[in-house]
């Protein structure tokens, strides 16, 4: 199972490499935003509400060329072809967020800004809590209604992003558990890793079982 698995990953990955300039406007753009307010949570909140926008490509291509048929004649199940797309975008994030965070330093170092290691902290696990939760959401919707109809759901990430600037730091006055967690980097990891993983696993359950009903 898990060499079909990489195998409609590596797949997927072809596909996507007409997108790489896109991809990489997505890490180099949110720079600009990072210089501007001299925060790496705000760049790299900027840059995996971008980042997760571009999950959406490989149902569009897919949907642009039928490619569901061809998928079809394959001998692997249209189970491991839905675990490999999403090992492609949870492996883009993981690099995005990387590239992203030493892009960013350098950036901010350059123009004088003492950046703390608790900062990059929480910069990393906010930008991949966000972009987890994004893909997590987004996935489903694009199987279920395709690359088209799915772009309405594309909203939320932009909501998330909003609601990162403004909504989270207010909540964490009010609500002692979530200062704790901000807090702790202990805590919030592992907060944050519990989250991710079920986030992902329930909405693989819901990506399978739309592929599994739905007629090639």
């Amino acid at each position: 199972m898990m060499s079909n698995i990489l195998k409609a990953t590596k797949l997927d990955f072809a596909l996507m490499k007409q997108y790489t300039k896109s991809i990489l406007f997505t890490i180099f753009f949110p720079i600009f935003f990072t210089l501007l307010n001299r925060s790496m949570l705000f760049g790299i909140s900027f840059a995996m509400c971008f980042s997760s926008a571009t999950s959406s490509y490989t149902f569009s291509i897919c949907e642009a060329n039928n490619m569901e048929r061809f998928y079809g004649i394959l001998p692997i199940k249209r189970s491991e072809f839905v675990l490999g797309r999403y090992l492609l975008i949870i492996l883009q994030g993981v690099l995005t967020i990387t590239v992203s965070i030493i892009l960013q330093l350098l950036a901010l170092r350059i123009v004088g800004e003492n950046v703390q290691m608790h900062q990059i902290t929480s910069a990393f696990l906010t930008g991949i809590f966000l972009y987890s939760t994004y893909t997590a959401f987004l996935i489903p919707g694009f199987y279920k209604y395709g690359s088209i109809k799915g772009r309405v759901f594309l909203f939320f990430p932009t909501l998330g992003f909003l609601a990162t600037l403004f909504i989270l730091p207010k909540l964490s006055l009010k609500i002692p558990a979530v200062s704790i967690a901000l807090n702790s980097p202990a805590v919030l990891f592992a907060v944050v890793f519990v989250s991710i993983v079920i986030m992902y696993f329930i909405s693989m359950c819901i990506s399978v079982r739309i592929t599994e009903h739905k007629e090639i």
